[in-house]
């Protein structure tokens, strides 16, 4: 006999959950603040977040390209992110708390990213998705897109979940 599924989190508690997940990766997190990143969505399985380019995010300022570090770090942000909805997808039946709790756990233990082309446009959006969640390390592939559509950097990053 297998055991019974738990509940899972009701709309209300769901909705919840993804308000205070918001307000932590664009208000509480200070450096994402710096970066001007903003939730897109917070779907389980198709994480976004967006930013505008700003003269601070330069990195080759005679040709205005986005700094290497600003797109590795929002690389890695999306990808926690997913890691952050993969985890209260998977304790479903946790109230946010309980979740938030668990999220305070994750770091990146390893990351590679890989610049395929210049970082030039006004507006930029980072995607993110787990490739293997397991009970110690999750496994991501992130990327970075420009206004046009085209990606400007790929990455994989390994994260630590317990």
């Amino acid at each position: 006999m297998s055991p019974q599924p738990l509940p899972r989190r009701d709309s209300r508690q769901q909705d919840e959950y993804l308000e205070i997940l918001r307000e932590v990766f664009e208000k509480k997190i200070s450096f994402n603040q710096l970066l001007g990143l903003r939730v897109l969505s917070l779907r389980h399985d198709a994480p976004r977040l967006g930013f505008a380019m700003r003269n601070e995010l330069i990195g080759s300022y005679s040709h205005g390209r986005l700094h290497g570090g600003v797109i590795s770090a929002v690389l890695d942000t999306v990808g926690g992110l997913a890691v952050t909805l993969a985890i209260g997808e998977k304790y479903a039946s946790e109230n946010a708390e309980q979740v938030m709790h668990r999220f305070a756990r994750i770091g990146t233990i390893d990351l590679r990213v890989d610049y395929l082309r210049p970082g030039i446009g006004a507006h930029f959006e980072a995607r993110g998705e787990v490739t293997r969640l397991g009970g110690r390390i999750a496994s991501t592939q992130m990327s970075l897109l420009g206004e046009d559509g085209q990606v400007v950097a790929t990455a994989a990053a390994a994260y630590v979940v317990s």
